[in-house]
């Protein structure tokens, strides 16, 4: 027989409790979901915290804002020729130099000997020559005294033919002693035609080989001179007039040929250097002009050369500051901007500000009219120079945005401004 089981009043209510609570839970969830979902899409933020600007309407001028250093415009190296000892700094760096004013004092005694050697060398050679020309000399003398000779006996023996021949008709001489007369007349008459002729070569010989021996002269002299000059150069001079901006020696090292000693820097000439982002590099070209703040006044300078070499992801560029410029000295920094064109259109402009790091200016946040909130906002910018972006589209003039950082709500598309 069955018998019949009753519940009792805890065990009753399990299961309705159960389901209650997986419903609260449910819905819990669903709450919390949907309260993100409104955070993600709305913020508060504190007003006092922003920079907002407002976007204006004026002429655009295309220019970058860089920093150069002003460096001379030329610069004179001090290098030596065949080293040496350093046996006097004769002045001090950073003073002005005269050109031809002595600056340092080298000794080298190899050089030295190896001057007295060549001069010992270049007098031997120079006296052998000498001697080779007194020969020749001599020789063209005496064979001229041989010529008149031959000439004195040809004529003697002509007058004695006339006397022969008249005493041979007379009986007086035999034909015999008449021919041997004429015989010998007409050997020393061919004597001298051939003496004439070897007078005639050597003398085309003599100018062949006096005009090389006077070349060898001269060379052996050019020689010396440039021994003399190796050893004159121990005694480093000012090549012209300047600054000496640097002078890197001291008494008693030793300093190798071409070492660099120091440099001399023109005065009243100078030039700007600055250092571009290699961003820049097809946009830079010869000729674009720079204007730089000095002084309270801007002055105009064109880049006069262009350094294409990269190095640190940058490139150097040059630009000759206008002569006599005053109050600029070498290493000063300067505030400059360069032209990437020389035309200002009007443009709707926006202020410059660290929102671009966070929106690359795709969107910015702009300020309702009651200035409670805040709306995301897509736009389109284009160039931009020292003080302003170019607004393309998205913005219009009298709009108010928040240009600070976006780094806190960059994820949110309403923004709720408290004070």
């Amino acid at each position: 027989m069955d018998k019949k089981i009753t519940r009792t009043t805890p065990r009753r209510f399990v299961k309705p409790a159960l389901a209650t609570a997986v419903a609260l839970l449910i819905g819990f969830g669903a709450y919390s979901m949907t309260f993100s979902a409104e955070q993600g899409q709305s913020q508060t933020v504190n007003l006092a915290g922003l920079t907002v600007s407002s976007v204006v309407s004026g002429e655009f001028k295309n220019a970058l804002s860089v920093r150069g250093q002003v460096v001379p415009k030329t610069t004179i190296f001090l290098d030596t020729v065949s080293g040496g000892r350093v046996e006097a700094r004769l002045i001090e760096q950073g003073t002005f130099v005269e050109k031809g004013q002595p600056l340092v004092q080298l000794s080298n005694t190899n050089l030295q000997l190896d001057v007295m050697s060549r001069e010992a060398q270049v007098t031997e050679q120079l006296n052998f020559l000498r001697n080779t020309q007194m020969a020749m000399t001599t020789n063209a003398l005496n064979l001229e005294r041989d010529l008149l000779d031959i000439e004195l006996k040809i004529s003697h023996l002509e007058r004695k033919l006339i006397q022969s021949e008249a005493l041979l008709k007379k009986g007086l001489v035999s034909q015999e002693e008449v021919d041997e007369i004429r015989e010998n007349l007409q050997y020393n008459r061919d004597i001298h035609s051939l003496t004439i002729e070897r007078q005639k070569q050597e003398n085309s010989i003599r100018k062949v080989q006096l005009a090389q021996l006077e070349d060898s002269a001269e060379m052996l002299q050019s020689n010396l001179e440039f021994a003399r000059k190796n050893l004159e150069s121990l005694q480093v001079t000012a090549p012209v007039s300047g600054y000496l901006s640097e002078l890197d020696v001291q008494v008693g090292e030793s300093k190798q040929a071409g070492t660099r000693l120091g440099q001399i820097d023109i005065p009243d000439e100078y030039k700007l250097s600055v250092s571009l982002d290699e961003f820049y590099l097809n946009q830079v070209s010869l000729g674009m002009m720079m204007e730089i703040t000095h002084g309270g006044q801007t002055l105009r300078a064109a880049v006069t050369k262009i350094d294409s070499r990269v190095t640190n992801a940058q490139f150097q560029i040059e630009a000759e500051l206008p002569a006599g410029t005053q109050g600029i000295k070498r290493g000063q920094g300067l505030d400059a901007q360069l032209m990437f064109s020389n035309e200002q259109t009007q443009a709707t402009l926006l202020p410059r500000g660290a929102f671009f790091s966070t929106s690359g200016g795709h969107w910015v946040f702009v300020v309702g009219n009651d200035g409670k909130q805040a709306q995301r906002k897509t736009v389109r910018l284009g160039k931009k120079n020292q003080h302003y972006y170019e607004v393309l589209s998205g913005l219009a003039p009298g709009d108010r945005v928040i240009t600070s950082h976006y780094g806190n709500f960059d994820n949110a598309h309403v923004l709720k401004l408290s004070n």
